[in-house]
């Protein structure tokens, strides 16, 4: 595109400014409640909420609450939740057998959720460190994160999660392999119509610190992730790793972090037309919420701003905490 326009002052951009109306008439992109995900945290217990320090205003809930959120989400129009598990340290081994328990947390509320909202989709997060005693998203042996063995435990843990009825699952691992062997798997077990939505390029963040805290992983884990998470500094390695994750079944691909990867979002949108989500983590979420709580920044506009970014960049939609937040501000349909 090659924009073209007269000179000042036949040509005065300010015209299209002039009123709220013609604003809206020009906008170029809408934020609509239709791009919001969910994500919510699921412990152990019945009728608990418990705060999360660092994350403002979000809670662990227990399985009957999960259902009341879900129940909220599809009330306000959001299509979908991302259930994550807090899972009891007891529970947590080197192997991760709790990961494909077929009545573990996350399997539990799927159950639940469907029972009771079956029109809303349930999104599930399919990576072994809610369950690793060393922290890690794949097996480890001899501080090695082992690529193939954890794929291999990825499909059980994926198959559980279909079985129980989740409508997406998001690989959020980054091993080598693992869309492809849990697409073959869902196939041969007759789950053709769920779908996956790869963190195709998952980033060695410092932004998720809140979201460890969130899910009690940060006292466990060894080492860091930068073995499989991606470098902050590529770009052209997203590329093929979206490309890698089209070509073996996902449906949908991800960038994570969102505000500080916008221009991933935007070239991978450019160069696939591929859906395409990001997630806004803990650590994006938490800065906003720490700012407005000190009257430096207004909230509700900084949210809003923050979410169209990345519809701006190219994105379908947003995973985010401010999800009911925003959908509350839109009145549940009407797009800004």
């Amino acid at each position: 595109m090659r924009p073209i326009s007269a000179a000042m002052p036949q040509s005065r951009f300010r015209r299209l400014r002039a009123s709220p109306a013609v604003r809206a008439m020009v906008q170029e992109n809408t934020l609509s409640v239709a791009d919001l995900i969910w994500p919510v945290f699921v412990r152990d217990g019945v009728g608990l909420r418990e705060p999360i320090h660092s994350m403002p205003d979000v809670n662990r809930l227990s399985v009957d609450l999960v259902v009341e959120a879900a129940k909220e989400a599809a009330d306000l129009g959001i299509p979908a939740i991302c259930l994550f598990p807090y899972t009891d340290a007891s529970l947590k081994t080197v192997g991760c057998e709790e990961a494909w328990n077929p009545d573990n947390l996350t399997n539990r509320a799927i159950r639940a959720i469907k029972d009771a909202v079956p029109q809303i989709a349930v999104m599930t997060d399919v990576a072994l460190d809610p369950y690793n005693a060393d922290g890690h998203d794949g097996l480890v042996r001899d501080g090695i994160i082992l690529n193939d063995e954890s794929v291999a435990a990825l499909v059980k843990q994926a198959l559980v999660q279909a079985e129980a009825g989740a409508d997406i699952l998001g690989p959020s691992d980054m091993m080598d392999g693992r869309i492809g062997a849990i697409r073959v798997a869902l196939e041969a077990a007759g789950h053709k119509d769920v779908a996956i939505m790869s963190y195709a390029a998952k980033y060695a963040s410092a932004f998720y610190g809140p979201f460890r805290d969130a899910v009690g992983a940060t006292g466990a884990l060894k080492g860091d992730k930068k073995t499989y998470q991606m470098n902050p500094a590529n770009s052209d390695e997203a590329l093929r790793m979206i490309e890698r994750d089209l070509r073996e079944g996902a449906d949908m691909v991800m960038i994570k972090p969102g505000m500080p990867y916008l221009d991933i979002c935007q070239r991978v949108k450019a160069m696939f037309g591929a859906p395409t989500f990001a997630y806004q983590v803990s650590g994006e979420y938490a800065m906003i919420m720490a700012a407005a709580q000190n009257g430096w920044i207004d909230g509700d506009r900084a949210m809003v701003e923050s979410l169209m970014a990345f519809k701006r960049a190219g994105c379908d939609g947003v995973l985010t905490y401010f999800a009911p937040r925003v959908a509350r501000l839109l009145g549940g349909a009407s797009p800004v």
